[in-house]
């Protein structure tokens, strides 16, 4: 019996355990790996508004580049980070970094975080957005999906690929956090 009761006092504190740092846990836990392969550990971030948003170089909504960096450009003194990143999870990204930096940097002339190419569904989707789907019940269901952390780490908002980068109700979330 008194293995019994050590068994569930163990496992109740590890189960407490595991709940409590799940609640800690924020956009800046991750890291991810940029377009030219380097690691970008989303910590350095903390305290800054975040915009996170997967894209692909092939897909309809590709040109929402250039409304991005707009955006960028328009919030490049405040303190907002904007990260692409880039995914062929529904199969319109290329296979090769240098493909997509040619995109990214040849015709919208990209200067904000690009990631290599990463999953954002799926089991092996990638830990930002297991975390994302798992903490806030969101995931993207197509490419161009946006979403917004507060200064704490935690998603503020998310839009469709419908809503462009620069439209009101994004901006005014951005307003509102910097």
């Amino acid at each position: 019996m008194k293995k019994v009761k050590k068994i569930l006092i163990f496992t109740i504190l590890i189960l407490f355990n595991n709940a409590m740092n799940a609640e800690n846990t924020t956009i800046y836990n991750h890291s991810l790996i940029d377009i030219d392969g380097g690691s970008v550990d989303l910590s350095v971030f903390q305290g800054k508004p975040l915009l996170l948003v997967n894209t692909a170089s092939r897909c309809g909504f590709t040109p929402q580049y250039e409304g991005l960096q707009k955006l960028f450009t328009k919030y490049r003194k405040t303190d907002l980070t904007i990260i692409a990143t880039t995914s062929n999870s529904f199969n319109q990204e290329y296979s090769s970094t240098e493909e997509i930096k040619k995109i990214c940097l040849a015709n919208y002339s990209v200067s904000f975080i690009t990631s290599s190419p990463m999953n954002v569904k799926g089991e092996d989707a990638h830990s930002i957005y297991k975390w994302i789907n798992d903490e806030y019940n969101r995931k993207p269901k197509w490419n161009f999906y946006k979403f917004l952390f507060d200064r704490n780490g935690h998603l503020v908002d998310s839009w469709s690929s419908m809503t462009k980068p620069n439209s009101k109700k994004i901006t005014n979330k951005i307003d509102s956090l910097i």
